[in-house]
Formats: structure tokens, sequence, C-alpha cells
């Protein structure tokens, strides 16, 4: 058998309150993809940031090619060949895509000596070369590429130095399917030369296509390494979250759609982004928004929740005409927005579970321009019960919790300004299968109660199976609508992508 790589051993480590992991155990074969899955929680990251070291052990042995090593920084662990990308991007906004390449290696320059332009330029474009991004254009600054696209210079990065450990962190959240198949072309490549490939991810039926091996950890324990294509989507949310989950997506309560529209949009346009769109949502109702990443979903939200203005167009809640200048406007009329953008937009990462609920209803817990501190509590006591939201205590900061907890408490926030109609964009990104059924059952409840709720998702599963109906956008219009009894993956696709147009027949005839 060959020689494992990297190997841990009885690798533990704690911080206060929380025992993240207990004894992991776990072998890296050269030219093997190996996936790690687990809950939030399971031990993922801080299994990472011990192999970028970023974190040390408390106790256990890191064993290199057979022999004891430690990795007490990040400059050793990139001697070591082993190179991290993160969920979280870790570019440099402001430098140009030859810049970013380069800063892994900036490090092992001298002081003073002079940078080599072109040699930055030709390392870059040899990178992207590797990721089949030949037509990038290095001297673009970073920020003003796509996020899709970020994300691939991050990959290649990593590349760009000698590199014998990928990490890989949930790496195609941001990539269109087309793109996430390119870069599976890429790691298998990788594979063939011998590359060792730690593959994190919460989307288990492309583990089990891309993974030769998949290690399971639950609550900071190794549960089991199993061959991938002996494995099942069943068994594995099983192993990852200790009991079976029956039909994760099921709704399990009955739409109660009432005849009174809460939201109403009526021929909004916003450049080209946005052109006469037109939608409906009833008290009571879960309408789900699809298309691919330019088809205007995403400038939609953005003018619903008053980021971006619209030149033309209405919209009522409630069926008053409302002013959307403004995300504080939108709120104030009734609506909320639960952004894609979870750490960058939705969560105060340094504050506490307390503050972050509280922010968007700042005026209710104050008197005389003074915060309420106790009122605060209450109603963070109160959701913290009501979603079962698992932190340690309230003052825990936002940072700390799971990818799960911060979108609960990110609801929370949202909930509590008592919304009229709820936005969620991309409201499971990132999380884990058992966060997201909790979400859904919360979301099935609040519709229950009769609050009007918009999903606005990539994963059609999602909208498929949560939703009553599907609207599909294609270049800023609205191409399709899909009841809950019509809604299949293939004609979603096919008016998300242009090919196919399917509305009621009124709108056809219009």
């Amino acid at each position: 058998m060959v020689e494992p790589l990297i190997e841990l051993q009885d690798i533990k480590k704690q911080f206060p309150g929380v025992l993240a992991l207990d004894g992991i155990s776990l072998k890296i074969q050269p030219g093997e993809i190996h996936a790690i899955i687990g809950e939030n929680g399971a031990g993922k990251s801080t299994l990472i940031n011990i192999l970028a070291g970023e974190l040390q052990p408390d106790s256990g042995v890191i064993l290199y090619q057979g022999k004891p090593q430690s990795i007490p920084n990040a400059r050793a662990s990139q001697a070591m060949g082993i190179r991290v990308v993160y969920q979280e991007l870790a570019l440099c906004p402001n430098l140009t895509v030859a810049e970013n390449i380069s800063l892994s290696q900036a490090a092992t320059r001298y002081a003073f000596t002079p940078l080599n332009r072109a040699g930055i330029t030709a390392q870059a474009q040899h990178a992207l070369a590797r990721l089949g991004m030949a037509q990038v254009n290095v001297q673009t600054q970073v920020s003003h590429l796509s996020v899709s696209l970020q994300q691939l210079v991050e990959i290649a990065k990593a590349l760009s130095g000698e590199c014998r450990v990928l990490v890989l962190d949930e790496p195609n959240s941001a990539l269109t399917s087309e793109e996430t198949e390119h870069l599976f072309q890429v790691l298998y490549q990788l594979r063939s030369q011998g590359v060792a490939i730690l593959y994190v991810s919460h989307r288990l039926e492309e583990v089990m296509r891309l993974a030769d091996r998949i290690t399971v950890l639950r609550d900071g324990k190794y549960i089991e390494t199993l061959d991938a294509s002996q494995a099942t989507v069943d068994q594995l949310i099983e192993k990852m979250v200790g009991r079976a989950i029956d039909a994760l997506y099921e709704r399990h309560q009955k739409p109660q759609i009432r005849p009174e529209v809460a939201l109403e949009v009526s021929h909004l346009t916003s450049g080209n982004s946005v052109r006469d769109v037109s939608l409906d949502i009833h008290s009571g109702e879960v309408v789900g928004i699809a298309g691919l990443p330019d088809s205007g979903k995403d400038e939609l939200v953005s003018c619903l929740f008053g980021l971006q203005s619209y030149e033309r167009g209405q919209v009522r809640v409630n069926g008053q005409v409302i002013t959307l200048k403004s995300p504080s406007q939108a709120i104030g009329q009734g609506l909320v927005l639960i952004p894609a953008d979870r750490r960058g937009a939705g969560a105060l990462l340094i504050m506490n579970v307390i503050d972050n609920i509280s922010a968007s209803t700042l005026k209710t817990v104050s008197r005389g321009g003074f915060l309420q501190r106790g009122d605060m509590r209450k109603i963070a006591q109160k959701y913290v019960r009501d979603m079962e939201i698992r932190t340690s205590k309230l003052t825990q900061q936002m940072a700390t919790l799971s990818g799960g907890n911060q979108q609960k408490v990110i609801l929370s926030r949202g909930l509590a300004t008592k919304p009229q109609v709820l936005l969620l964009h991309e409201p499971t990104r990132g999380i884990d299968v058992g966060a997201k059924a909790e979400i859904y059952g919360i979301l099935q409840a609040l519709a229950a109660e009769g609050a009007a709720i918009g999903i606005i998702s990539s994963e059609l599963p999602e909208l498929i199976s949560q939703c009553d109906r599907i609207l599909v956008m294609h270049a800023g219009e609205i191409r399709g609508e899909f009841s809950s009894a019509e809604a299949r993956e293939e004609p979603i696709l096919a008016c998300a992508m242009g090919q196919l147009t399917h509305l009621p027949r009124a709108e056809q005839q219009a």
C-alpha cells in the first residue's frame, strides 16, 4: 500500500466550552481526492486550519511522509506543499490578478528585492492556463471580476507554487454548473499528477461523483471513511447527523395560501438587468425565483430591498405603493431580506448574538437615545429559543457560530422587524443537510402563519420542494412560471437558458 503523504493520529483541539476535534485520525494519500463531510460544527474547519498552520493541536501527531512534523505557521504549511483555498475569498481587490497570484510567493523573497513584473505576469498566466483560464487578462483588477472568476483566481493562486496537498473548502459555492464541471476536470488532472486533494463540501451528490474516498466527521469525532463508489446519499446523511433524515426537502405542512396579495411588483425595470418584471406573492405563499447567475434575479432582489434603483415600475405591500431607496426604507415598509453573502453582508461577525439579532430593531430597544440591554437580551432569548439556535451563551461572538446557526441568527434579526414579506437569497448556501432541514421547517411554519415568502436560489431541488410557484428569469425577464405540480428541473433549466418560455396563458397572450 502507498505510504500516506500526511497522516493525522489522535488529533485533539479544544476551545473554551467546545471540544472541536476529539481524537481525529486520518490518512491522506498522494494522487487521491479525499472528501471530508459533516454538519457545521463537525470539526472540518478546525482540521483545515491545523493543516494550514493557523491552529495548533492540543495533542496528537502529524506525520508527513512517515515522519513526525509540526506545522507551527502558514509558512511551514506552504513549505510542505500544502495549499488551502478557503470558502471565504482571501484576495486583495485593489490588486491585479497577477499580483494576487504572486502573493503566496512574496513572503519567500528577500527584503528590498525588486519585483520581477515580467516573471509575475508569466507565473500568473501559467497558473490560469492550468485552470483553462488563459483568456483572462492578468492585469485586470480583481474587484472588476465576477465572484465566480475571483474564486477561480483564488485556486490559481494556490497552484502557482509547488502544490502537493490541495485543500478546498466549498470551492464551487459561487461557481456555475459549467465552471464547476471545468474545476472537476482540473482536479482530476491534478490527481493524475500525484497531488493529494482534500475536498470539503456540503454537496453530497458532487462529493460522491468526485471523490475516491469520503471521511465523515460528527461533533468533532471521526465516524468512518467510505469508498465513494459504494456510498449513498442517505447513508452519508445518516452518518453525518447520527440519525436518518427521511425526505430532507419534504414539506411537512400543506400550503395555506390566502387571497390577499402581500407583495405586488408591476413592470419593474432597472437598466438591462431587470426588464419589465411583474410578479406577486400572496400571504401564506412561498414563491421561488430561479435563474442563472446573469439572469437578473440577483439584481431584482437588490431592487426590492432598496439596494439598487429602478427607473420604472411600482412595488406594493398589502396594496400600498411603497418607496424603495434604501434598506431601512424597505424594512420600515414591511420587507426583509436575508442576503446571500452571509458573512460579508449578513453577519456582524465581531459582535455577539444579542447585538446581531437586535440590529434591525434598534428603535424599539432604545429610550432617550440609549440602548436598553435588558430589552435586547429578551428579544435574543426569544429567538434563540424559538429558532433552536445552538450557542453557548447569548454573548457568544457571531464569528464562532456554525454557518447554520449564523443563518438562524440573521433570520431572527429579520423576523424581529415583524415583516409582511420575507425575501431569502440563497438561504441554505454553505450549510449542512441537518441545518437545511431546520431552516425549511422554520419557513414552512412562517408560511402557515401567513407570511409571504420569496426564495431566490440557484438550487433547483430546494425551489421545487419548498415553493408553491417558481418564477424563472432569463436576460432580466421572467420567462417561466411553474406551479408546484408542474415544477421539474428540465423545463425550469430550459427557461433559465432562454430555450423555452412557460408562462400562464393570459400572460402569453398579453
